[in-house]
C-alpha cells in the first residue's frame, strides 16, 4: 500500500498507475459522466482506499477509492465524509465500507 500526504498527491499517483477514469457517486452506483462507464456495487472491488482529514475545516475530509471494474475499468472515486458527504444508496454505502 502506499502513502500519500494530500489528497492530490494521491489522485496523480493513482492516475500514473492507470486509474484514470473519474467516477462519482449516483445512488447505488458508481458513473463516469464523460464515458458510459456505470458500475453496480457487484460489478467492482476497491484496490486501495486513503482517507485524508482537513485539519482546520471538517469540509476538507475527504476518501479516494481506486476501483477496479470486472471489465477492466480502472478508476477514481473521491467522496466526502462527514458534513460534506454525498448522499448515496445503502448498497454502495455497504461496499465502500468493505475495504476500508
Amino acid at each position: 500500500m502506499y502513502a500519500y500526504d494530500t489528497l492530490s498527491e494521491a489522485v496523480n499517483a493513482l492516475k500514473q498507475r492507470g486509474y484514470t477514469i473519474d467516477f462519482n457517486t449516483d445512488n447505488d452506483l458508481v458513473v463516469c459522466h464523460q464515458t458510459p462507464v456505470s458500475l453496480a456495487p457487484d460489478e467492482f472491488e476497491i484496490a486501495e482506499v486513503y482517507r485524508f482529514e482537513g485539519n482546520t475545516d471538517p469540509a476538507d475530509e475527504a476518501v479516494v477509492y481506486a476501483i477496479e471494474s470486472k471489465h477492466g475499468h480502472k478508476g477514481i472515486l473521491v467522496n466526502g465524509y462527514g458534513p460534506s458527504a454525498e448522499p448515496i444508496g445503502s448498497a454502495l454505502v455497504k461496499k465502500l465500507r468493505e475495504r476500508r
